[in-house]
């Protein structure tokens, strides 16, 4: 059981998370190293952080739902690719070593940092590239034919999500605003979708498989206070400066990943 400030600070980390989501994206990176740094397995802090999560996806989706319907066509061929994706992720995450991902993990938050920091030059060229792709058509997205390597992408990102889930969202913007041809919000209301799918695939996979994994309070606390976040976000939060809200990703980052080098280091 976590003691009460433990608790309060989780729910705090999930509020935040859920304000940042909707502004620049990557909540994980806030919640992820708070229960790392709270002495939670890394394992299981993905699982917990990966469930609570799914609360905010619902309501995100749902603040998207417009854009969504604009691009039914897409969703119903890229949906499949990122279930499998999320599917086959959050296997290797139960069924690989913990060892393996002590060493993995890492990398991938110094991966996912360094697309939180060139995210806002990310935003730009995926701009650039939909703009010159007549990406203002709100029905382009649904006319085009949709390109092998976006469902080869999507499938990847998709496997990677359902392994760490941090960053996915700012890798599948990255994709999309090269091949794919729809507005920014179409682009944005994919992914909170896709996103969405691969966290709830992956929830699922946890409580069938390895339930044990999963502590349920940190569940609780981070479903609630992202979805708060999230209308936080949508009222509040684009107000703030996302170059703040970006220093302090990073630097929630940079304390779990000394934490788990310092671990990886001392286990060896």
């Amino acid at each position: 059981m976590i003691e009460f400030w433990r608790e309060a600070l989780v729910f705090l980390g999930g509020l935040w998370a859920g304000t940042i989501n909707t502004v620049v994206g990557s909540g994980t990176l806030v919640t992820f190293p708070i229960l790392v740094a709270l002495g939670i397995a890394p394992v299981n802090a993905v699982v917990s952080n990966a469930m609570g999560l799914v609360a905010g996806g619902f309501s995100g989706a749902w603040g998207y739902r417009r854009e969504a319907a604009s691009v039914k066509g897409t969703l119903l061929k890229l949906v499949p690719v990122s279930l499998v994706g999320g599917l086959i992720g959050s296997l290797l995450l139960l069924n690989l070593p913990e060892s393996v991902f002590g060493v993995v993990a890492p990398v991938l938050l110094v991966c996912a940092l360094v697309l939180v920091i060139f995210q806002p030059r990310l935003a730009a060229w995926a701009k650039t590239r939909q703009a010159a792709q007549g990406g203002t058509d709100p029905d382009a997205a649904d006319k085009a034919k949709i390109p092998l390597i976006l469902y080869i992408l999507v499938f990847v990102i998709g496997v990677y999500g359902g392994y760490f889930t941090a960053a996915q969202g700012v890798l599948l913007m990255a994709v999309f605003g090269v091949f794919l041809q729809a507005s920014l919000q179409q682009s944005n209301a994919i992914k909170v979708i896709l996103s969405l799918i691969v966290n709830l695939v992956a929830a699922v996979m946890y409580l069938v498989i390895a339930p044990e994994r999963i502590h349920w309070i940190i569940v609780l606390l981070i479903a609630v206070g992202s979805l708060i976040g999230g209308f936080i976000g949508a009222k509040v939060g684009r107000k703030l400066s996302p170059g703040w809200l970006r220093t302090v990703i990073v630097i929630l980052g940079l304390v779990a990943l000394a934490n788990m080098v310092y671990k990886l280091v001392a286990g060896a």
